[in-house]
């Protein structure tokens, strides 16, 4: 027995424009710079915003200059009785910020025969007391330099500090440095060496 031959259902007729449609070049579409990038001129305008907006934070943010400091007068006196010498230092510190800043510390160092000795600045109620008691120290000083003291913008601060240091006075007059470093809330410390 045979099977009667199977005969394929009859094919639908497609239309003309179905065909044209699934006929069609992908390449056209994303195979051009033309098609696949901006506008030219889009571009551009973006490049100048971006251009416009770096020189503008440059020139905003450039590097000035800091505050400074000096060194102007230095006074030693030995406390008697004691290896120890009262120092009081004259300084004058110009802000060269665009805002007022505000001293945070003062430390005095110095190295005395490769020691190298530091002490914080004393507090002006103890300052007025050595001066009372050391009269010579007190032959050069100007007002008192505290933290907390405000410096203007565009202004200079003269003022003195006054440290102690556990050697003789001979020694400390023949030390290899003094330096002085005055530490601002808001900027890098100023350091001034002698």
């Amino acid at each position: 027995m045979s099977d009667p031959p199977v005969t394929p259902p009859p094919q639908p007729e497609v239309p003309a424009a179905a065909e044209q449609a699934a006929n069609f070049d992908i390449s056209e579409e994303y195979g051009t710079a033309r098609k696949n990038l901006p506008p030219a001129g889009i571009v551009a305008i973006c490049v100048a915003v971006v251009v416009a907006v770096a020189t503008v934070y440059a020139l905003t943010h450039r590097a000035h200059a800091r505050s400074t400091g000096t060194i102007d007068d230095v006074v030693v006196v030995p406390v008697q009785g004691q290896d120890m010498v009262m120092v009081a230092v004259n300084l004058s510190l110009t802000n060269k910020e665009l805002k007022p800043t505000w001293i945070k510390s003062i430390k005095v160092a110095a190295d005395v025969g490769g020691n190298k000795l530091t002490d914080d600045a004393a507090p002006a109620i103890d300052s007025e007391r050595y001066f009372q008691a050391m009269p010579e120290l007190k032959q050069h000083a100007g007002n008192l330099l505290t933290p907390e003291m405000r410096i203007d913008p565009g202004s200079k601060l003269s003022g003195t500090v006054v440290a102690s240091f556990p050697v003789k006075a001979d020694e400390f007059g023949a030390r290899k440095s003094l330096t002085v470093v005055v530490t601002p809330y808001d900027e890098p410390p100023i350091t001034m060496n002698r």
